[in-house]
């Protein structure tokens, strides 16, 4: 289980280590470009949902607690990504089977 801790402030969720890395990814990559975006976590104790607002000037930490980098599964860093990029934000879904074989996306 890693922390995303969140801001100077250190608000922080608890979200697996796997999810982690991919989020990591996610995050990276819009941040590169500049492009912030709306994440939305489930917190998990019962407590309901937040959504944060993600862009380049809030400091973010990324705490993984394994000591091994779980494999990446290309699928899933690009469903990340579509929703990470759609009009609601990022939101985690279900992680796809690694070896499906997929239809070119259209558009």
């Amino acid at each position: 289980m890693g922390k995303l801790v969140y801001n100077a402030v250190g608000s922080s969720f608890d979200i697996e280590d796997r999810t982690l890395s991919h989020l990591r990814l996610v995050f990276m990559n819009k941040l590169r470009r500049g492009e912030p975006f709306m994440f939305h976590h489930n917190v998990g104790d019962g407590s309901g949902s937040r959504s944060l607002w993600i862009h380049p000037s809030i400091p973010l930490v990324f705490h993984f607690y394994g000591s091994r980098p779980p494999a990446l599964n290309r699928h899933w860093i690009d469903d990340l990504m579509r929703e990470a990029n759609s009009p609601n934000g990022l939101l985690i879904v279900t992680e796809p089977d690694p070896d499906a074989v997929r239809e070119p996306e259209r558009g």
